[in-house]
């Protein structure tokens, strides 16, 4: 089964990330395709490289940005939510006249057109949080 997957919701103030990387992690040692996970709203901030959480906890980011590397999974920032929050790749830094980026590895910012067309193509879309 092809599966899009949505994520709504930052990495620390609530479940859905967290819940999100198990099922992709699950869904993908049981042999299904995840197309996508787009991550909308507060969600893109879990794209964010300066992330740093306390040592004794996990690290979100990094666990999004291994699966990415480790499993080829495509990891979609939505461009609008990420200008409202202050995250950008380096296109957008360059365009943007900002001095520095602040995506994590494995990420990338597109449009919601992405979240669309990850819907057309899989069998499922599943959504965390609200």
């Amino acid at each position: 089964m092809k599966i899009a997957v949505l994520v709504n919701e930052g990495p620390y103030q609530h479940q859905a990330s967290d819940s999100a990387f198990q099922f992709v992690t699950a869904a993908l040692d049981a042999g299904h395709e995840v197309n996508r996970v787009f991550f909308y709203h507060d969600g893109v901030n879990n794209g964010s490289r300066l992330m740093t959480p306390p040592q004794d906890d996990r690290h979100i980011q990094k666990r999004w940005s291994a699966l990415a590397a480790e499993k080829s999974v495509d990891l979609v920032l939505c461009v609008a939510a990420c200008q409202r929050r202050g995250l950008v790749d380096e296109g957008e830094q360059e365009r943007h006249g900002k001095d520095a980026s602040n995506i994590a590895d494995g990420f990338r910012i597109s449009g919601l057109g992405q979240l669309l067309e990850a819907g057309i193509e899989a069998d499922r879309v599943v959504t965390f949080g609200d």
